[in-house]
């Protein structure tokens, strides 16, 4: 039997049942319900799960969070890009208010006491990343497709996602932050995105498994090797082109490896951003230097804030997800009119009141 521990938390919120909260056993859970929305994050969102795990940190009986997306498609697409379309339009600054208690809540995943078991199954992109990647138990299944695709919409990963990258195999992190692409479970484990490959079949006897036995007893007995991924095969040239000092040299590079995977590789960076192209780039090389995961999403707060008055974010937005009609007119349009000061900009900025953590990282 299971026990709500809604009653538990404030529930004056018209979105609390986007994240439905309950123990069965040992085991208390977490789901993503905005099925509808591919479990897109909204702030109410992040507020509640970061209640939740307050209650849960100091409840004895609780053993073990997971975290789950309602509905077939995957656990979460990300942040909910309507409403910082909307905001971004407006001058506003809900995006920020909702970014710096979303980073600190990715934050808190990553230094969460007990298990904190993320089944990212189906798609997990961005936001959705950032509550799950972060956790110490990540698995994955075949049908994982693990991304950060703020490239394509004029922005540059966040939520730790330039943390994480920078911390991948050779330039892997790099190439994926770029470009925004994909990966299945072999390559998600390859990235350092995830630890553990479960076929799906075996999710529900493997969380029905944890309201009563602890998850480093449960794995061993769920766990199997993915099917193979497909960027090993390519580190050569990926490690090659990537470590170039910039994204010019980067797509040259790419189109001289002679290799066809390559040159679609240079043809896909030069649909994305050319600003966001060159900040992320700037961001990943700064993360691989930076000591903690508190000190990466500071800069990626200021950054993200930098970004939301830039003409790419709200015309990213409109070309993929508003009109939908896939022609970003992007400001500047070539990447050698994205000036070393413009890149600079994005990083100068300071944290919009209070710090985001107050260790001063």
């Amino acid at each position: 039997m299971g026990r709500s521990t809604t009653s538990a938390l404030p529930t004056t919120d018209a979105e609390a049942d986007y994240v439905l909260l309950a123990v069965h056993g040992r085991a208390a859970h977490i789901t993503l319900n905005r099925p509808k929305a591919l479990n897109a994050l909204t702030h109410a969102m992040v507020r509640r799960i970061d209640e939740a795990l307050t209650v849960w940190e100091h409840d004895p009986d609780v053993a073990t969070v997971v975290l789950t997306g309602a509905g077939e498609r995957g656990l979460c697409a990300g942040g909910d890009i309507r409403a910082i379309y909307e905001d971004a339009r407006a001058g506003g600054t809900a995006s920020a208010d909702f970014w710096r208690d979303e980073y600190r809540l990715n934050a808190r995943i990553a230094r969460w006491p007990k298990p904190y078991v993320a089944v990212m199954d189906g798609i997990v992109m961005g936001g959705g990343v950032g509550v799950s990647a972060h956790g110490n138990v990540r698995v994955v299944t075949e049908r994982s497709r693990v991304a950060m695709p703020e490239t394509g919409i004029g922005f540059v990963p966040d939520v730790g996602g330039t943390y994480l990258l920078s911390r991948a195999p050779g330039e892997l992190g790099t190439h994926l932050a770029l470009t925004g692409a994909q990966v299945g479970a072999a390559d998600a484990l390859l990235c350092g995105l995830a630890d553990h490959y479960l076929p799906s079949p075996r999710l529900q006897d493997f969380l029905t498994k944890l309201e009563s036995t602890p998850v480093q007893e449960v794995l061993p007995r769920h766990t199997h090797q993915p099917p193979p991924g497909e960027l090993a095969a390519h580190r050569d040239w990926i490690d090659h082109c990537y470590a170039a000092d910039t994204v010019e040299e980067i797509v040259d590079r790419l189109l001289a490896t002679g290799a066809q995977e390559a040159k679609q590789t240079a043809e896909t960076l030069l649909t994305k951003s050319p600003t966001s192209l060159k900040v992320t780039l700037a961001a990943m090389r700064r993360a691989r230097a930076l000591p903690t995961l508190e000190a990466v999403l500071a800069q990626e707060y200021r950054v993200s804030c930098a970004v939301l008055s830039s003409p790419d974010l709200v015309e990213g937005i409109r070309a993929q997800v508003i009109d939908k009609d896939r022609e970003p007119k992007w400001r500047p349009g070539a990447l050698g009119d994205v000036r070393d000061g413009d890149v600079e900009g994005f990083f100068g900025g300071t944290d919009a009141g209070e710090p985001l953590f107050t260790d001063g990282n």
